[in-house]
């Protein structure tokens, strides 16, 4: 029997308890940070709010308590958005008594100090033993067991041993080593989300929707080699897969803060809800970056001047549109 303790009940930490219970070998324990939404879930054994109608089986454990959740388990899943990603794991700190591979679900970049989700762990946990699994993977599909591919980046061994416990005939996963280039994309593609959002709510079209995703995957990929990522990973699952998922789906978070932005919403109303849209805070972290080390990344920049700086949309693509004509390969 294999053990998994799922860090966090949102939509993905939920779905993918509900992916792993699937096998009969495979214990699952999920753990959330507020007691009245365990004692919820618990009663009803269905994540209403985020995944209506999916039932979560018995052979879920569903507890509030860390030490509950991680004893003896033999994997911890991290589902937690980046921005309480330190600060909810630092509470399993005192909990670890032995090197458990830890897989995280976080898409995303930590605002301050640029770190990616595998980062975060590894220094809290004084680990190398992290796994990213990341790709198109909309929660509310996975829930439903709507066929779905992702990829795992981790050393090989470790890489292996997920894929093993992970995949079934409806969730397949592709391996990798390139950790920093799978956790860039996974970041990366928020951003463009909302800039696809907004270039909807706009009414600007497919002709201006497409262009946008192109040269959205030049930036990402630009971004990622500079940062030691492998180019080829950007146009994988976890780059352009993550990407068309990303923009095109009712169901992305980011895509709909653009597409609000765009219709004319006011920023504050469109950021009030109580899901967290990891695009908004990875824009603030990449133009903080690009500008220390003078990377060209026009899209993302535009993004962050709208979130950040109260740029109109329509104003921010005007300024794209009239940048200087380039060479496409330039």
């Amino acid at each position: 029997m294999t053990t998994f303790a799922v860090l966090g009940t949102g939509g993905w930490g939920t779905a993918v308890a509900l992916q792993l219970a699937q096998k009969s070998d495979h214990a699952v324990r999920l753990w959330g940070a507020r007691s009245a939404n365990v004692e919820r879930l618990r009663a009803t054994r269905e994540n209403a709010r985020l995944l209506p109608g999916a039932c979560i089986p018995e052979a879920v454990t569903i507890t509030a308590s860390e030490s509950e959740a991680i004893s003896g388990a033999d994997f911890w899943i991290a589902a937690i958005p980046t921005a309480y990603l330190r600060d909810t794991l630092t509470r399993f700190v005192p909990h670890r008594a032995a090197d458990v591979p830890v897989i995280s679900l976080t898409k995303g970049l930590e605002v301050g100090t640029f770190a990616r989700p595998s980062e975060i762990i590894g220094a809290l946990f004084r680990t190398e033993s992290v796994a990213v699994l990341s790709g198109p993977s909309h929660a509310e599909e996975v829930a439903r067991g709507l066929p779905t591919s992702l990829v795992v980046a981790a050393e090989s061994e470790l890489a292996a041993r997920v894929q093993r416990h992970f995949g079934t005939e409806r969730f397949r996963v592709y391996t990798n080593t390139d950790v920093a280039g799978v956790e860039l994309a996974g970041a990366l593609k928020n951003v463009m989300g909302v800039a696809a959002g907004v270039c909807d709510g706009l009414g600007f079209g497919d002709n201006a929707k497409a262009a946008l995703l192109t040269r959205g995957l030049v930036e990402m990929t630009r971004f990622g080699v500079a940062h030691g990522a492998d180019p080829a990973t950007f146009h994988g699952l976890a780059g352009i897969g993550d990407l068309i998922t990303t923009c095109f789906s009712p169901h992305g978070r980011n895509r709909r803060v653009g597409f609000r932005l765009g219709k004319g919403e006011p920023l504050a109303e469109v950021l009030s809800g109580p899901q967290v849209a990891e695009g908004v805070w990875t824009a603030k972290s990449v133009h903080e970056r690009a500008a220390r080390i003078g990377i060209e990344t026009p899209i993302m920049e535009a993004v962050y001047r709208v979130l950040h700086d109260g740029l109109s949309p329509l104003a921010a693509m005007q300024a794209l549109m009239a940048r200087a004509q380039k060479n496409e390969r330039g």
